[in-house]
């Protein structure tokens, strides 16, 4: 996948794929056709091509449409969460770049390939980011594997929903600024939690070392630091269990 696929149709061989994979099969592109491949770039429309055996027969012309969350998701996410966005395409660059002026993304990548995308947030992490990559097809498959967190949405292609961590069950992305929400406070709640463990053994440590404190003080300090840590660890239980 990435270039385009072939087919046989009562015994013709059918190819269907971008401009790249045509040149990659050796046939010869008409002028017309580049020429209207040129003008639905500058609009911001892609075009596949089709060809009959060694004809190409014509072009389908793709026009990008935005999901009606997508701009309130996004700038939610700026505001909140999100230090980098990045649009990684297969599609050309000047309906890429466009998309990304109207979304106001300053980072994008056009006409990647499948591998191209891995490689990409590959190379984010290794830079020491953490990348959360949304994707639906079939393309964003090792894209997804890659990634620290993946995201697919439900009826998205079966390849997706299956390598992606997390599964969006209402088709829509206005639950992703929730599920930031979310992570964003179970990261907080266990540095609490960590810090809850950690300080009774540090007392324990501290006053054995340096106050000479005795068992029974040792003992009580220990169960008061397992009950507060249990109740730390209960306490978004009793928090949700209290708003309902």
């Amino acid at each position: 996948m990435g270039y385009g696929l072939s087919v046989t149709v009562d015994g013709k061989l059918v190819r269907v794929g971008s401009s790249r994979f045509l040149d990659m099969e050796g046939l010869d592109m008409p002028l017309a056709l580049r020429q209207s491949q040129a003008q639905c770039h500058s609009q911001g429309s892609s075009l596949v091509f089709v060809a009959i055996g060694r004809e190409v027969a014509g072009a389908i012309e793709l026009r990008p449409t935005l999901r009606p969350e997508v701009k309130a998701v996004i700038r939610n996410l700026r505001q909140h969460h999100a230090k980098e966005m990045y649009i990684i395409s297969g599609d050309h660059e000047a309906p890429t770049k466009r998309l990304a002026a109207e979304l106001g993304i300053d980072h994008y990548f056009a006409e990647t390939l499948p591998e191209d995308k891995a490689a990409l947030i590959q190379q984010l992490q290794q830079e020491g980011k953490s990348v959360c990559f949304v994707g639906d097809g079939i393309n964003d498959a090792i894209a997804l594997k890659e990634a620290r967190v993946s995201v697919s949405l439900r009826g998205a292609s079966t390849v997706a929903t299956d390598t992606a961590d997390v599964i969006l069950m209402d088709q829509s992305l206005s639950q992703l600024c929730y599920l930031f929400d979310v992570a964003q406070a179970y990261a907080i709640h266990m540095k609490g939690l960590v810090r809850v463990v950690l300080i009774p053994s540090l007392i324990n440590l501290a006053g054995a070392l340096f106050f000479h404190l005795g068992l029974l003080p040792s003992v009580m300090i220990v169960l008061l630091g397992m009950a507060a840590s249990m109740t730390k660890a209960m306490w978004p239980l009793i928090q949700d269990r209290g708003e309902n």
